[in-house]
């Protein structure tokens, strides 16, 4: 498994809080995660990685195979505001391949927690 946050102490997450302008800042649920993720730290099979690209900020992906739910952020929204997509990869260069393609480019360019 693979997870990719963003970086909470990043000049995008604080450009996304002001944007969000959330009681609940990114920062904070971005470290809640990590909290959670570093009982993992050292299990086979789990990577995590932080990014600073200001890309993270708008989507979220979740892919299983060829199977992926996708939320991608609009506006001022928080995620549970934003609509939600399941997609299933039924072809090359589909709607899902772009989307993975593109959590790739940030994987590559994101550094291990």
């Amino acid at each position: 498994m693979r997870f990719l946050i963003g970086d909470p102490d990043s000049e995008a997450t604080t450009r996304r809080e002001a944007v969000e302008d959330a009681a609940l800042r990114v920062s904070t649920r971005i470290r809640s995660t990590l909290a959670e993720l570093e009982k993992l730290r050292g299990t086979d099979g789990v990577e995590v990685r932080l990014t600073e690209a200001e890309k993270h900020l708008h989507l979220s992906v979740f892919r299983f195979d060829n199977e992926a739910i996708i939320c991608q952020h609009l506006a001022d929204l928080l995620g549970h505001d934003s609509p939600t997509m399941h997609l299933r990869r039924g072809q090359a260069d589909c709607l899902f391949d772009r989307f993975v393609i593109h959590a790739e480019h940030l994987w590559e360019s994101a550094r291990p927690f």
